[in-house]
């Protein structure tokens, strides 16, 4: 796994062999950072990472040079993995939170620029996370929320989608609030 953009352009990343987590795809994650950066000054945002698994989104953010990045993540070896990525990286500006994406949801009270879930494919309640994020109003205004997931889903007729991009097999639906 390396980063594709910013700064910090080529860094590899090296997740332990023992790592459950499935990174989003360079492919995908090209698509996707073209249209955000499209649309955005990301060095002006405030970013959530919900399911940050390899914390790969987050060290996107931050090498483009989002200073205002959240990572939460419940698997305590990919929190202590994305933790010490930040530290080895020397990125300012990005918190760790070891936590059930659904309890944190619950209880953050901080707004954000652009939410990105990257779930587990099989997680129970995968098709009910845009609701659960909007419902929370956890978006400034003009944010989004995107969600990656499997192509078995399909978010079309959602009340709040203004967009979808299929990237091989990986599948982002772009919500706003």
């Amino acid at each position: 796994m390396r980063i594709i953009g910013g700064d910090l352009r080529g860094k590899q990343i090296n997740p332990p062999a023992n790592f459950m987590a499935r990174p989003t795809t360079d492919f995908a994650k090209e698509g996707l950072f073209n249209i955000l950066e499209n649309m955005y000054d990301i060095s002006a945002l405030s970013f959530l990472d919900l399911f940050s698994g390899t914390g790969s989104i987050s060290y996107e953010f931050a090498s483009r040079g989002c200073s205002n990045i959240t990572a939460v993540e419940m698997n305590n070896l990919h929190a202590s993995f994305i933790k010490s990525t930040v530290a080895k990286l020397n990125l300012t500006g990005m918190s760790v939170v070891r936590h059930n994406v659904f309890d944190f949801l619950n209880i953050c009270r901080m707004k954000y620029d652009i939410i990105f879930a990257d779930p587990p494919y099989d997680i129970d309640g995968l098709a009910t996370i845009p609701d659960k994020v909007i419902s929370r109003s956890l978006l400034n205004a003009n944010g989004i929320f995107i969600l990656e997931h499997p192509a078995s889903l399909n978010f079309g007729k959602h009340p709040n989608i203004f967009k979808e991009r299929k990237y091989g097999n990986v599948h982002f639906s772009f919500f706003k609030q």
